[in-house]
């Protein structure tokens, strides 16, 4: 294929991938109730558990348009992501090799999918318990919470981007043994620095308290091992350097 050629395709992917994402932010602006519903769940099932009513306000009169917009935007990309991840691939697969092909085939799938399970992971096993222990700070400390719908979305958003990156850990051992960069040797004799990297880690991606560090820290340590397994089962070039 010529430059003049590749350079059309590019373009009729682009548009290809906008007019999806046009179209996910077009069914994200219909759902958008129930995408505030679903942001709100876990503020209101701590507040619930607390025994305190679980309002949540704004500052303004264009704050609530604002976030309507933002999280209708936000997760309009999430769900074109895959149509877009589509037509990024068919462009990009046309300059691989077939091996190539087969590695890049497992690997966006299988990142896609774990980036997901670590943002749910996040929103429903571990927001409620984070918030409820806050919560419990500031009543310990006789303080009246004025939170604000803005920086509670912020959180939320800011928390499952963190979980859903963390959960690429798997993969990213998993390609490290299988570039030979790592052997199994290494995994299992540096276990104990990674352990304390992870908590290191956890302190400085998270709220300072510990229960938000745990909660991301003992799942991180989890996927390591889970990332371990891996690179036994996948990985026979750092299989052979065990020795």
């Amino acid at each position: 294929m010529t430059l003049v050629g590749h350079l059309d395709e590019l373009r009729r992917r682009i548009i290809y991938a906008l007019v999806g994402l046009a179209a996910g932010i077009a069914a994200a602006l219909m759902l958008g109730r129930q995408i505030v519903d679903f942001l709100r769940y876990p503020y209101t099932q701590a507040m619930e558990a607390a025994n305190q009513q679980p309002d949540l306000s704004v500052l303004n009169h264009m704050a609530g348009l604002i976030i309507y917009l933002k999280t209708a935007m936000a997760t309009g990309l999430i769900i074109a992501s895959p149509w877009i991840f589509y037509h990024v691939w068919m462009f990009v697969s046309a300059g691989l090799y077939p091996k190539e092909r087969r590695g890049v085939m497992f690997i966006v799938p299988f990142s896609a999918a774990l980036f997901i399970v670590g943002a749910l992971f996040f929103v429903f096993v571990v927001a409620v318990p984070v918030l409820s222990f806050l919560i419990s700070v500031n009543n310990w400390l006789g303080l009246e919470m004025r939170i604000t719908f803005d920086s509670h979305v912020t959180l939320m958003a800011r928390m499952a981007l963190v979980f859903g990156l963390a959960f690429q850990t798997p993969l990213a051992v998993l390609i490290l043994g299988r570039v030979g960069l790592v052997s199994l040797k290494m995994l299992h004799q540096y276990r104990r620095h990674v352990v304390i990297g992870i908590l290191i880690s956890a302190a400085l991606l998270t709220p300072p308290d510990p229960v938000s560090q745990l909660c991301l820290a003992v799942p991180l340590w989890l996927l390591y091992e889970l990332g371990v397994l891996l690179v036994w089962l996948l990985a026979p070039r750092a299989k052979e350097r065990v020795d």
